[in-house]
């Protein structure tokens, strides 16, 4: 029998138009119940939840009626505007997305800014799901639809759009669908690999004997390659350490004790679908997501740390996430920017600047890789504001 795929769906929208609900209608779980870090009192960044589609005739379901047809890991990102960095780490992490809008209220200023940060991590498959279709009349809904196919734009022209109330549980059937009909990527199993951290956390239970301990756990993406129990591996850019009163970052090199796809352990890790390594490190480096933003690697496979990053960049039209039009101007020499690169989160110096492309000195050293997206954001009445993205050259 041939292996079920798994795909990583990301939910996005803005704050209270029911992704939260929607995904316990599509996965069976709460996000905030199945997310290890809740259990741990750790604070949550992404929620998770694992499930399988099957297909019985038309119906698709999570009930295990009919034929298993598709295993999705889905991210549910927070939908409020002082988040966005968390959001920008979720949509490192997947394979497809589905942004939800509720047809009562429309699209709103993080419906906007979530569709940016998908463009700006190059997620190119998206549905969107037209929330809470039984709170508003025919006439608005129609409106709101066609205010829907008009904010996609080009770039999404064909994304499909689908009326449904995940409170009601109304039309969840052809969001399944949709969700079986996106395109898997190639996933390149015989690379060295790259596995982005996202989430590290310590899973002991207070009163633990000593002898029951568990090493660090970092949950992520394996975006290529294969990991095994019992590899040796190391993590970039590491800890930072202060030696003769100057701050040095140094790589942690650790054992693989346990691997974990979604909360089933298994002996070695694929690319695809929510997983955690257990580690042999001092579960206090997996606490409060110390770990977050580094990448891990067999030992010695890892590009070197860089303090400089090259980008070919390209700026949005105007800062969404605000409800007035505020437009973007263009980036200056010496300007502070935040940077995210893969699921880390960086601010840095803009230096050498010329058309669509610059140099920026990152305040913290980051693993970079040739042709990786990057999002942009600026600091805007307070809070960062993506503007942009771009890719490393």
């Amino acid at each position: 029998m041939e292996e079920i795929k798994t795909i990583n769906v990301g939910i996005f929208g803005h704050i209270d138009h029911g992704k939260t609900t929607l995904l316990k209608q599509l996965s069976g779980h709460w996000a905030d119940t199945h997310s290890e870090e809740l259990k741990r009192g750790i604070t949550i960044k992404l929620g998770y939840a694992d499930t399988t589609i099957y297909k019985d005739g038309d119906n698709y379901n999570i009930e295990k009626k009919g034929a298993p047809i598709r295993h999705v890991s889905f991210i549910d990102s927070p939908g409020h505007e002082m988040l966005m960095a968390t959001t920008l780490s979720g949509a490192t992490l997947i394979d497809a997305a589905i942004l939800v809008v509720a047809a009562n209220e429309g699209i709103k200023p993080q419906t906007r800014e979530h569709l940016m940060a998908l463009q700006a991590k190059k997620v190119e498959q998206i549905i969107v799901v037209q929330n809470k279709i039984d709170l508003t009349d025919k006439e608005k809904a129609r409106s709101n639809y066609k205010d829907i196919k008009k904010f996609l734009g080009e770039k999404y022209s064909s994304a499909e759009i689908i009326p449904a109330s995940a409170q009601q549980g109304v039309n969840i059937n052809e969001v399944f669908r949709a969700i079986t009909e996106f395109k898997i990527p190639e996933r390149e199993a015989n690379k060295d690999p790259i596995f982005t951290i996202a989430r590290s956390f310590d899973i002991n239970k207070p009163g633990s004997r000593p002898k029951e301990l568990k090493g660090a756990v970092l949950g992520g993406a394996l975006k290529q390659g294969t990991l095994k129990v019992g590899d040796s591996v190391e993590i970039k850019p590491g800890r930072t350490t202060t030696e003769n009163g100057e701050k040095k970052i140094i790589p942690i090199k650790t054992k693989i004790l346990g691997l974990f796809k979604g909360s089933k352990k298994v002996d070695k890790l694929t690319p695809g679908g929510s997983m955690s390594i257990e580690t042999s490190l001092d579960m206090a480096m997996g606490k409060s997501d110390l770990l977050s933003g580094n990448i891990l690697s067999h030992e010695g496979k890892l590009p070197e740390t860089s303090q400089k990053i090259k980008l070919k960049y390209s700026l949005f039209p105007e800062v969404f996430g605000v409800s007035s039009h505020i437009k973007v101007e263009k980036i200056e020499k010496k300007e502070l920017l935040m940077l995210s690169i893969n699921t880390s989160i960086t601010g840095g110096t803009v230096g050498e600047i010329k058309e669509n492309e610059m140099a920026v000195d990152l305040k913290v050293p980051a693993i970079l890789f040739d042709g990786d997206n990057v999002g942009i954001a600026r600091r805007i009445q307070g809070h960062w504001r993506l503007i942009g993205f771009g890719e490393i050259i």
